[in-house]
């Protein structure tokens, strides 16, 4: 894969955990289509890659993250003054993978932190499903072994939440 790799990782490289990108042995990534419906494309295209990289006992931490993380960007991704002409689809999934590691990226083109306004000041589930976001970044805290997110700088507008997965 070599260069094109971390070429494509070029706008997500300020927004990822401190780890190598020029290190990065193997990389993937799919446009999701801002729609609800996204969330299964996203954790078939997961299913799929880490079969690929023998990673499939990972799948269901994973998956569950990946799913939690595309449903909070899809909120941001889906509000009705989104202008349909941009070209480029809202929400992106990255998944990277260093020898003992590996990342899920989200991208989104809000520039709120996570679960921002919906959940801050709710410590525990609300069974309305008011504190949706806050349980889904509780789930990605618990799942993960690390997770951060960044706004994205440059030309790209809007944020990467990413999660990290220790392998061995």
């Amino acid at each position: 894969m070599g260069m094109n790799g971390s070429t494509m990782l070029e706008p997500l490289r300020q927004g990822l955990p401190p780890i190598d990108p020029a290190a990065v042995s193997s990389s993937a990534s799919c446009a999701l289509p801002a729609r609800y419906e996204a969330v299964r494309g996203a954790r078939q295209f997961t299913k799929a890659t880490l079969g690929q990289w023998d990673l499939s006992d990972r799948f269901d931490d994973v998956a569950l993250v990946v799913s939690e993380l595309v449903t909070n960007a899809l909120r941001h991704a889906l509000p009705a003054d989104t202008p349909r002409e941009v070209q480029e689809p809202p929400v992106r999934l990255h998944l990277m993978r260093w020898t003992s590691r590996l990342v899920c990226a989200v991208r989104d083109p809000s520039h709120a932190s996570p679960g921002t306004g919906e959940s801050d000041d709710i410590p525990f589930p609300d069974p309305s499903g008011a504190a949706e976001s806050g349980r889904g970044l509780f789930l990605v805290d618990s799942f993960s072994d690390s997770w951060g997110w960044h706004p994205l700088a440059g030309a790209l507008h809007g944020k990467v939440v990413w999660a990290l997965f220790l392998l061995g």
